[in-house]
């Protein structure tokens, strides 16, 4: 499992200041409102994401595509969605974080 790494804050993804903190705390230490899932093809990353996110359609869909081609089996006992971890990443830089 890797460690997430942020390139330099811009306008564009601010939010992930908060994230990029949180992505580093122990597994059990998930804030209220937040839910750990982890993202990657072979080597799964951990994200610890907004639970506001589930709830806008373009996640939506990559949990579905997800869930179509893996199924819901999740080994690491959390949410594992099976895409590249840089899609995943730009996936969420254009969600609004509440």
């Amino acid at each position: 499992m890797g460690i997430i790494r942020f390139s330099p804050l811009s306008s564009k993804n601010k939010h992930f200041s908060k994230l990029q903190g949180l992505c580093k705390r122990n597994k059990l230490d998930v804030p209220k409102g937040y839910i750990a899932v982890y993202v990657g093809e072979v080597h799964k990353t951990r994200f610890v994401i907004p639970l506001s996110f589930l709830g806008y359609p373009p996640f939506q869909d990559l949990l579905r595509q997800s869930e179509e081609e893996f199924g819901f089996d999740h080994p690491m006992g959390g949410l594992t969605i099976r895409c590249h971890e840089d899609a995943f990443i730009d996936l969420i830089s254009r969600l609004p974080v509440s």
